[in-house]
Formats: structure tokens, sequence, C-alpha cells
């Protein structure tokens, strides 16, 4: 699958970083190209300057809202950001459709933090004018801020809200991510901050390059392509990665005749399952999910039959209600990893929460302003009452 790639202010543009650096490692180390273009926009100089993969040009880290900011970002103000999106979109336009490649991206992404100003407030807006122009996907990944936002800065929970209705209204699908899964204590935040970067990327490599490959013994049985990621990405959406080590038992598994080598085979794949569906993007309920897929990859003699039937298993038995796809990438040596997608998630309790703080927060703002009994309306009613950002 190649992906076009765009990250909305200061957090979307650092994931997009690296999805860029991502995007080099497959064309180094495996020939393959999984991105057609990866853009940063923002309303902040210094946090474009920052970038280090993204092309460095004015068609690769466009600057949006110079008149109104002077290059310094719009504070929070994730209803500034979506205005001078919606003024300034035609830059990004301009840059897609300058893409030397466009004509072979399969979806497009956007990535923004949920609780900032401009990624939060352009992304739904910039998804809005894509999806006008190009008949392909166009998903959002949305970043949920960190504990220690939501509890010290009561704007975040706000633009959340609003940054979370609006790529629903929006975007194909949405993926979820939680800063806070992925945080390590006694870190330097600059260091953190990386890592996290590094890990809501690497699910997506082997997912992108299963499809793309050219050489027959790196092509699964059962290939997963984008087709079958397109017809999986639906509404709310998490993804997981787990990885199990190969090198402690006898290899080829398949010429073994030990029924313990059969089993360690077996559970091996079991055991990256549970840490991928255990490592999700956003901690939910797997039952909740409508529609799901898993990529198992690892060494062409440890991708069995008996194995894919395991795996299969075990993402049935915790996603009952979901309509499975997957596929088997025979690449690498020594390990069996596993790339899992849920998606059209339904009841999402960190969603709905979020909803419901943001109604909270905008009836405590009116209640100061007086007028209106908050108190007796409905989560329902008061929906409405959570403004679209486009």
């Amino acid at each position: 699958m190649k992906l076009l790639v765009i990250g909305c202010g200061q957090c979307g543009g650092r994931i997009a970083d690296e999805f860029a650096r991502l995007g080099k490692v497959a064309h180094t180390q495996r020939g393959l190209n999984i991105l057609t273009n990866v853009i940063a926009v923002n309303t902040d100089v210094a946090d474009l300057s920052g970038l280090v993969n993204v092309k460095s040009d004015f068609r690769h880290r466009i600057l949006i809202g110079a008149k109104k900011t002077g290059g310094h970002g719009v504070g929070k103000l994730n209803e500034v950001g979506a205005d001078i999106a919606n003024e300034d979109g035609d830059k990004v336009i301009d840059s897609i459709r300058g893409t030397d490649k466009f004509a072979e991206t399969d979806a497009i992404l956007l990535i923004a933090s949920a609780a900032g100003g401009t990624g939060s407030g352009a992304i739904s807006v910039l998804t809005h004018l894509i999806k006008e122009r190009y008949d392909k996907p166009v998903y959002n990944m949305v970043v949920l801020p960190f504990q220690y936002e939501e509890l010290t800065e009561g704007r975040s929970i706000y633009n959340v809200g609003t940054c979370l209705k609006s790529t629903y209204l929006a975007a194909d699908a949405i993926f979820l991510v939680d800063n806070q899964r992925f945080i390590k204590k006694n870190v330097s935040l600059k260091n953190n901050l990386s890592k996290i970067n590094y890990m809501v990327v690497r699910p997506f490599y082997n997912l992108l390059c299963a499809g793309e490959e050219t050489q027959p013994k790196y092509i699964g049985s059962k290939v997963l392509d984008a087709g079958d990621i397109i017809q999986t990405l639906s509404g709310w959406t998490v993804i997981g990665y787990g990885k199990e080590d190969l090198s402690g038992f006898r290899m080829p598994f398949s010429k073994s005749t030990d029924f313990r080598d059969k089993d360690a085979q077996n559970e091996q794949g079991t055991k990256a399952m549970t840490e991928a569906l255990g490592d999700l993007s956003l901690k939910c309920n797997p039952n909740n999910a409508r529609r799901a897929l898993y990529l198992a990859t690892g060494p062409h003699e440890a991708m069995s039959m008996d194995v894919i039937k395991e795996l299969s298993g075990a993402l049935k038995g915790m996603a009952t209600e979901a309509i499975i796809r997957s596929g088997d990438y025979p690449r690498g040596k020594g390990m069996i990893d596993i790339t899992v997608i849920l998606s059209e998630l339904v009841n999402s309790k960190r969603v709905v929460d979020y909803f419901a703080r943001t109604i909270e927060y905008i009836a405590n703002s009116k209640k100061r302003q007086g007028g209106i009994d908050w108190d007796h309306r409905g989560i329902e009613e008061s929906f409405k009452d959570i403004p679209s950002l486009f």
C-alpha cells in the first residue's frame, strides 16, 4: 500500500517526519516505495524547521497563516487553526497535485494532535478539502493528549472534543493514538517523544510493505494488500504490534516431526498476537470492533497453515463481532511479528468520555454567561453543541 502522508501542526509534523524516515528505510533495506509524498503543514516556522526527514522546500514544509500568526502558531486556539487551514488549504492541494506519483497513491493519511491548535483545527478542514477534490480514501490519525495536559490545560479537552467530532464527520477512518500508553518514566522529554513517534509509526512498516513486494520469495501465500486494508478501515480505529523471538527454537519448523517444535511454533505466533492486542494504540474492547485484520510476518518456514489457523482463532476469540481479513508476509529471520487493526469500533469509552467532558466544558462556560439550565440536558441533546471545525 502506498500512502501520501500529511502532518498537521507540531505533533503531526513530527510523526509525518517519522513516516518519511520509515519510507527511506523501506527503500534502502527492501527496495520498496511505500510513500508517494510526505508533507508537513504548520503555522509555526520553528516547528517546520525542526524536522529532519521531510524535504525542506516550500512544497513539502508548508507554512500557513503567516499574516495572522507571524509564523508563531495559533496558541492552542483550534478554531483559528481551522480558519487558517480553510484560507490557505490551496497550498496543500497544490503540493498534492505536484506529487510525481500521485496516481499510485492508494490512500491519504493526515496526522495531528487533538489537543493542540494548528493540527487539531486544520486536520478536519484539510481532510474535507482533499475529499472534495480526489476520489481516494482519506484517513486521519488523531493523537490524544498526555494526562498532565488534560489535568492542567482545560482548553485541551475542548480541543479534543471538537477535533474528534470534526474528523469523524470528515474522514473515512480515524486511527486513535493514546500518547500516555507509550510514555517512559525517568526519560527526557525529547527522548520520550522520539520513542513515542517511532512506536506510533512502527506497526505500519510491514503492513505497507507486504502488498508492494515484487520478489516472489517475499510474497505471501495470502497477500494482504491495499484492497484488504481499505475494506477494513472505517470509523474509529486502533492499530497494534507484537513480536516474538524464534532464535531459541530449531529451524526450520516445517522439517521437524517433533510435536514440541510444532507446538512451540503455534505458541510463539499466538504470543505475538496477544502482545499486539495488549499494545493497541488506544485501549479498547476488541468485541467493539466490527472489522479487523492481521498480518503475520516472519521466516517462510514459520508461516504454516497451523500458525495462521491459530492466529485467526485467537483474534476471532477476542473480536467476536468482527469481519476478519488476514495475510502472511515471509520476511525476516528469527522473529515472528503481528500487526493487527481493529476498526469500526462502537461504544468507544474513551471517545464518549471526551465528548461528555467537552459538553461539560461548554456548559460551564455558558453557565458563567447565564441564561440556560444546562444541568438537565442529555448527552445526545447536547452533542450538537460541540462545534464542528469545518
